[in-house]
């Protein structure tokens, strides 16, 4: 297990201050450089990891402290430096080594360190004690406190769980392994969108660990247990996985007493152009949801850069002439919840864009559902649209994601792009067997289809949606509409 410290500064730490703070166990300690320079480890003398520190992190967003760290942590003014350091629990000192370090970091450079009582300037002794950290020489990514055949396992005990760079490593080693992403947690952890969406797809897992009911999966509800060096559904004697009664809790109250989150997913497609620049549909649904654009972008949490659609056009095109996707998270203003994740992929068919964007409200808070069908037009004519689904559900405002469960969303419009109805064809795509009666949107010889499918709060919705799918899925083939 390790536990994170992270020291928030006012100057950038530079390299003697750092090597100062790394030394706050003494000279006979080693260093050692991984990930071409990007984390520094500090290690005993036979090589066992003590502490890994990433490089100083620039954090140009605003509210992006309170939001990933709570709204009573103190730290300066942006922009300011972000520091943090991964201590492991095999041996005792570790701890405490890592508020050392942070502390001296604040103290030197101004700031302050989260958690606060972590923060000290003592210099801390090293045992002799045996210890149980991997040996040296492993390929243990930093971030993974476990590393066996088939599973990566990180095992965090913060209140937020944000997609950091440290996960995002992790889970691009696990995937190009063949292993699973094993998040473990204690259970009054939550998780930010960014880190819940990595986690959406088989195998990788959410485990939460109760200290009543054991193991289970914090996203599904499903009971878990140790098999073959990774996480597994416990199974009934049907062969279904049973429900950790945890993940239900009797008396649970109702979720955040009226919050709600607006979902849309969104698709484009773009010729692969010189002058193509990428953010365009995001920033445009962004702005007519909340009326401003996005605050900042990153490919990591924490958010450090301003909103910037050259910057991150930059990155997918040097991304994509290396075959490699390009995975990116955009938020907005900490007053209204705003976040999105976006993958964005070269094909043959061009540049895509593939966005889950969430926006938060209040019991007192209108959701801008009747503006729905002007932003599905703008997309439509202006951004590439290939589709954009929109669902509301019942959920916190601040778009974090609880280890319990939560109301599902529930569908109000599916909108397909004039390329996508060209090609099911204009007569098929527009009479669909059901009680659903499209909308045309854009010029009469080019439109595509918005189809209204409830006010998110009748569950028969998704049904709706799926018979949609399937009439869709029928096409005829490609139509001269």
């Amino acid at each position: 297990m390790t536990k994170d410290v992270i020291a928030l500064t006012e100057k950038m730490p530079d390299p003697v201050t750092v090597l100062a703070g790394l030394y706050a166990g003494g000279p006979d300690l080693r260093i050692h450089a991984l990930a071409d320079g990007a984390i520094t480890q500090l290690c005993t003398p036979t090589g066992h990891p003590l502490l890994s520190v990433e490089v100083p992190l620039l954090l140009q967003v605003p509210g992006e402290v309170s939001r990933l760290l709570g709204p009573r942590t103190q730290a300066p003014d942006t922009p300011l430096w972000w520091t943090e350091a991964r201590a492991t629990t095999a041996l005792a000192e570790a701890e405490r080594l890592a508020g050392s370090f942070a502390g001296r970091l604040a103290t030197v450079l101004g700031g302050t360190v989260w958690p606060p009582e972590a923060a000290h300037t003592d210099v801390v002794p090293l045992s002799t004690q045996t210890t149980t950290a991997p040996a040296p020489g492993t390929t243990t990514p930093p971030a993974a406190d476990i590393l066996t055949d088939w599973a990566a396992i990180v095992i965090q005990d913060r209140p937020l769980i944000p997609m950091t760079s440290w996960l995002s490593d992790t889970l691009s080693t696990a995937i190009t392994t063949g292993r699973a992403l094993q998040i473990v947690t204690p259970p009054h952890t939550r998780l930010t969108l960014p880190t819940r969406n990595a986690l959406g797809g088989h195998p990788h897992r959410w485990v939460v660990q109760h200290p009543a009911s054991g193991y289970y999966d914090g996203l599904s509800g499903a009971e878990l247990h140790w098999a073959d060096g990774a996480f597994a559904p416990t199974k009934d004697t049907d062969g279904k996985p049973r429900l950790a009664e945890a993940f239900h809790p009797p008396g649970n109250p109702p979720v955040a007493q009226g919050e709600r989150q607006l979902l849309l997913t969104l698709r484009t497609l773009h010729p692969a152009t010189e002058d193509l620049l990428l953010g365009d549909a995001l920033e445009t649904a962004w702005h007519h949801l909340t009326g401003a654009p996005p605050a900042g972008w990153s490919t990591a949490e924490p958010v450090n850069l301003p909103w910037n659609k050259r910057q991150l056009t930059d990155l997918a095109r040097a991304r994509a002439q290396q075959s490699a996707p390009t995975w990116l998270i955009a938020i907005g203003a900490l007053e209204h919840p705003t976040i999105a994740t976006t993958r964005i992929t070269h094909t043959p068919a061009g540049i895509e864009e593939h966005t889950t964007l969430a926006l938060g409200y209040g019991p007192d808070e209108t959701v801008p559902l009747d503006s729905l069908p002007d932003l599905a037009e703008t997309l439509a004519t202006q951004h590439g649209l290939t589709s954009l689904l929109t669902t509301l559900r019942t959920a916190r405002r601040d778009l974090t994601i609880p280890p319990h469960l939560e109301p599902p969303p529930i569908p109000v419009s599916f909108t397909l792009g004039p390329d996508s109805v060209r090609d099911i064809g204009l007569t098929h795509a527009e009479n669909p067997t059901l009680d659903v009666t499209p909308m045309r949107l854009g010029p009469t010889a080019r439109p595509a289809l918005r189809y209204p499918l409830g006010d998110g709060t009748d569950p028969v919705a998704w049904t709706r949606l799926q018979q949609l799918n399937q009439h869709l899925g029928r096409r005829p083939g490609r139509s001269a509409n």
